[in-house]
């Protein structure tokens, strides 16, 4: 087939944090594929088609992808961040399995992007220093009480957290639950860093403590990491402390 589709991750906001085989890919696509404010974030290309959709229609999207590259279309379909991190990637995938065969002997190609936890961390010096991990605080996809076990054995387990999909207007509640989960397991001086719209314009960091740690602070442009009780803080002169978890960890 002559038909292709590049998902294709543009990173946390920055236009000079995209890489650039991502750049080359949007720039040589027929066909933009995506949520409509990562779409907005593309520059425009004369003679390329745009297909933006709205929220929570990710297999659909990844089907329009595929059909269009069935037919001989060269497809770029976009995530902010990374497109393997709660994002576009997986979906293609999805839709690839169940769909039909002749999908299967497309040319798919997935970039990686700077990831929120990723920009994240290098504005605060070094949080992920030592093992950490990803959860996704959405309950879209899974019960809520497998979030509740996975918070309760990653912060169990000593991991630094990262929080995404923290809080929607349809979600309002959860942030506020995972808090409560934690601070049952972690020290109340654990630090809690609020980070929203790292790289753009919009750009704001907080950093608290899970006694002070307020849900109300996290939209869904907000990455939430959690330290754990060896993370430590470095004071500046500008008052935002450098943030780093050691390298070594202390026997359990």
């Amino acid at each position: 087939m002559s038909g292709c589709v590049t998902v294709a991750g543009l990173g946390p906001g920055d236009p000079d944090l995209t890489a650039p085989a991502v750049v080359r890919a949007l720039a040589e696509a027929e066909d933009l594929v995506g949520y409509i404010p990562y779409v907005a974030r593309v520059p425009d290309k004369k003679g390329q088609r745009r297909h933006a959709s709205d929220n929570r229609v990710e297999l659909d999207r990844a089907q329009h992808a595929l059909t269009l590259a069935e037919e001989g279309r060269k497809v770029c379909l976009v995530s902010s961040g990374d497109p393997g991190v709660f994002a576009m990637a997986a979906a293609v995938f999805e839709a690839l399995e169940s769909g039909p065969d002749a999908w299967r002997a497309l040319k798919i190609t997935v970039l990686p992007g700077i990831s929120a936890m990723q920009a994240a961390a290098a504005r605060l010096g070094a949080p992920l220093g030592h093992d950490f991990c990803a959860l996704s605080l959405s309950d879209n996809l899974k019960p809520w009480e497998t979030v509740e076990k996975r918070l309760r054995a990653a912060a169990g387990a000593g991991f630094v957290l990262s929080l995404y999909n923290p809080a929607s207007k349809a979600r309002p509640w959860q942030l506020g639950r995972a808090l409560e989960i934690l601070r049952a397991a972690l020290p109340d001086t654990t630090p809690v860093i609020f980070a929203t719209a790292v790289t753009d314009g919009r750009e704001h960091i907080d950093i608290e403590t899970l006694a002070t740690a307020d849900p109300a602070r996290a939209d869904m442009r907000t990455l939430v990491m959690i330290g754990t009780a060896e993370t430590r803080l470095i004071p500046r002169p500008d008052g935002q402390p450098w943030v780093y978890t050691p390298r070594r960890a202390s026997a359990a």
